[in-house]
């Protein structure tokens, strides 16, 4: 029997101090971000400040004017520390069941999130296991589904909204059906395109052997399918969420990202606004994340991913 070689001491030393390396361009990136950031607010901020200061009596020197900006109570465009410090009030300021925590308001929008999530995976993975095994589903369903996603969410949302309400549907579940509107499709597409993705004399051979559809499908259809499934939930996830924010816009919502994201524009508060922008966009990448964490378990648990194989980019 023959044993595998461990890696060598030095390629494990070279891997380790390589990694470290990788947070130097995601750095420089933010560094350039917040460096345009800083002087957009700066350029439009510029002529209100200067008002500002000739209403108060002081001269709009270029110095005086250019601290001005960086300090407006209600700014065109708030500077990055703005946003920073308005974050750091609605996160720790308050307490997490406090109307005025941006903790609460975020837990709103995830709990509409997930469960819209949950129906459009459901549904996606059960329509495209349709469109694969039944011919007259595809030709019947797919150009509709296709064109479902050419109608604009802002349109679709208080149609929804108002119809669910007269059935005496409110609260949760009619942000959860936008959100399943929009993340349905990309797991439909992605797990088509897997449930196909093994060779015609795979499926030719399992046939041979008397496998049913059904054994086909988790035997054979379903492991090959899901790399693409996890690569539409990523998408699917981060639709979600705009799906959901976009559903409290229109309801006038006291609750979620995007009764917060009302709020600021009905009283002017920019900096509310771009903090609760901010907020909803770690929040999809907390949530890219966790499917991603998903996806590493559950290839590893089905042999598709091998313990110690290194990751792409790795340089190995």
């Amino acid at each position: 029997m023959t044993r595998e070689a461990a890696p060598h001491p030095s390629a494990t030393r070279s891997r380790r101090v390589a990694e470290p390396g990788q947070a130097g361009p995601v750095a420089s990136v933010v560094l350039a971000i917040l460096a345009a950031w800083t002087l957009v607010a700066l350029v439009a901020n510029w002529s209100g400040a200067s008002d500002a200061l000739i209403r108060a009596g002081e001269a709009p020197e270029t110095g005086r004017i250019a601290a001005t900006t960086m300090a407006m109570e209600r700014p065109v465009v708030p500077a990055p520390h703005q946003v920073v410090a308005e974050l750091w009030r609605g996160v720790f300021g308050f307490p997490v069941t406090s109307k005025r925590s941006l903790v609460y308001h975020a837990w709103v929008t995830l709990s509409a999130t997930l469960l819209g999530f949950a129906i459009g995976t459901a549904l996606g993975i059960a329509l495209a296991v349709a469109i694969v095994h039944l011919r007259s589903v595809e030709a019947s369903l797919m150009p509709w589904i296709v064109a479902s996603q050419t109608v604009p969410i802002l349109a679709v949302a208080p149609i929804v909204i108002v119809a669910l309400g007269a059935a005496g549907l409110t609260g949760l579940l009619p942000k959860a059906v936008i959100a399943a509107y929009l993340c349905f499709f990309p797991v439909t597409v992605g797990m088509v395109k897997g449930l196909n993705a093994p060779d015609a004399i795979h499926r030719d051979l399992m046939r041979t052997y008397s496998a049913s559809k059904a054994q086909i499908l988790s035997s054979l259809r379903w492991p090959a399918a899901l790399p693409y499934l996890f690569a539409s939930l990523k998408i699917a996830v981060a639709a979600s969420l705009v799906g959901t924010i976009v559903a409290e816009l229109p309801t006038g919502a006291q609750a979620g990202l995007g009764a917060r994201l009302l709020a600021g524009s009905y009283y002017g508060q920019t900096i509310q606004i771009w903090a609760a922008l901010i907020a909803a966009a770690v929040l999809s990448a907390l949530l890219v994340r966790v499917v991603g964490l998903a996806e590493a378990a559950t290839l590893r648990a089905t042999g598709s991913a091998p313990r110690g194989r290194p990751a792409a980019g790795s340089g190995r």
